[in-house]
């Protein structure tokens, strides 16, 4: 999801991000794996999904937590929706946690456009926040670069995680992501991500995969990246319609015939089979999920990015190469959820709806139950409101454990993501 996306994403990723935010972005995707902080906030806001601190994750936690609820049908709990809304700043923008909403955001608040574009998501779909949602796309398009893409942090070069979870909110607001053009040059954010392709100059196990940000002057194929930009390329955002089992259409690889460019795709779409190609391959070779690419990490398997991955091969039609990997979440998320807690549930549920599968029987767990759990007390469980109603016998304590996935934190050191929920997310 991006989503941030957790960091995610949002979507979302841990304080490691803080070092390396400082020379470079930091990106929260709801896509990846990342270890949560051991200490606890001691006094949480009412409304706020989640028992740990919300100091990097607060705003892309709760937005992946309220777009899963309303996708499968729960009425979030007015206290919540309060919550999120309440953290806008004047200007439209949207920070990771303001612990005092009355406390005008200032030259130091670190706005974030994975924060903003996650709250956005959420906010739209579930209605009735029109102004909220039309003051944070303006000031989205305001930080538009020149290469008609996003960084995390305003101002900073533009990767490929950020530039898809503006995409999906630009989408949700209702408005045409290929309409909407950097003051200068006139690029559109499809423009700024298939720069961040892998064409036919890339050694062919590459081909089609995206980088988070160029490294010197070079692409490396990043998963994270892959995951979010085969999202963005389609003009999608972290929900995405059930794609079934039996929708074949066929993965392409990019094709590099008579020689080839350094961008092989024509357009977005062909962008995104090319990606898609490029997850079905990095899953078949791993035994079906994806490992992780956080710098200094271990090689292991990492849930959050296979998890992106599912939704996105979702989203490119192509239902039937998501099974596998949907079948390994199955067996292999529960723990990873239990510890990472909301934006983890939100996203395994959002997976579980993109495949068709039931998110309330996942693996033998009930996934909403469990990110019910993680807050306030829903409102109800009938099909979604445009407007949550108020309930009076809101729950303020959450049970759930602090999760945000870091996938962007270098551009001069190579480090990655940053944020939960898309959560911010990564170059290596």
């Amino acid at each position: 999801m991006a989503l941030p996306f957790a960091v995610q994403a949002r979507r979302a990723a841990t304080a490691l991000a803080t070092a390396a935010v400082l020379g470079a972005t930091a990106a929260p995707t709801a896509f990846a794996d990342s270890a949560a902080p051991a200490a606890a906030s001691p006094q949480l806001p009412a409304g706020l999904y989640g028992t740990k601190d919300p100091q990097f994750d607060g705003v892309w936690r709760q937005s992946l937590a309220l777009l899963a609820q309303h996708t499968v049908g729960v009425r979030p709990a007015t206290s919540a929706v309060d919550w999120l809304a309440g953290q806008q700043c004047a200007d439209g923008s949207f920070t990771a946690f303001r612990a005092d909403p009355a406390k005008a955001c200032d030259a130091k608040t670190m706005r974030d456009t994975n924060q903003t574009g996650a709250a956005v998501q959420a906010l739209a779909a579930l209605g009735g926040r029109g102004e909220v949602v039309q003051k944070a796309v303006t000031w989205l398009k305001s930080v538009q670069n020149d290469d008609g893409g996003w960084s995390s942090m305003a101002g900073a070069p533009s990767d490929a995680n950020s530039t898809s979870v503006v995409i999906g909110a630009l989408a949700a607001a209702g408005e045409q992501p290929a309409s909407v053009t950097s003051k200068k040059g006139s690029k559109t954010p499809y423009d700024s991500l298939l720069a961040l392709q892998l064409g036919c100059d890339a050694k062919e196990g590459e081909r089609g995969a995206f980088a988070f940000q160029p490294k010197d002057g070079a692409l490396a194929p990043n998963a994270y990246a892959t995951a979010a930009a085969a999202l963005g390329a389609l003009g999608k955002g972290f929900v995405v319609d059930p794609a079934g089992k039996d929708v074949t259409e066929p993965v392409k690889p990019l094709t590099c015939e008579g020689g080839g460019t350094k961008q092989a795709a024509a357009d977005p779409e062909q962008a995104a089979s090319g990606a898609d190609a490029y997850l079905v391959a990095q899953l078949d070779k791993n035994g079906q999920h994806l490992l992780s690419a956080m710098p200094g990490a271990e090689s292991r398997p990492d849930v959050g990015n296979t998890a992106d991955a599912v939704i996105a091969l979702a989203a490119g039609s192509h239902g039937a190469a998501a099974q596998q990997p949907l079948k390994w979440l199955e067996k292999n998320s529960a723990d990873w959820a239990a510890q990472h807690g909301p934006a983890a549930y939100a996203q395994l549920v959002l997976a579980a709806h993109a495949t068709g599968a039931d998110p309330r029987s996942f693996g033998g767990k009930d996934l909403v139950t469990a990110l019910n759990d993680t807050g306030p007390k829903p409102a109800g469980s009938a099909a979604p409101s445009t407007a949550p109603e108020k309930d009076a016998t809101d729950n303020d304590e959450g049970s759930g454990v602090w999760w945000f996935v870091l996938v962007g934190l270098a551009i001069g050191a190579g480090i990655g993501f940053l944020l939960s929920g898309r959560r911010k997310k990564n170059q290596l």
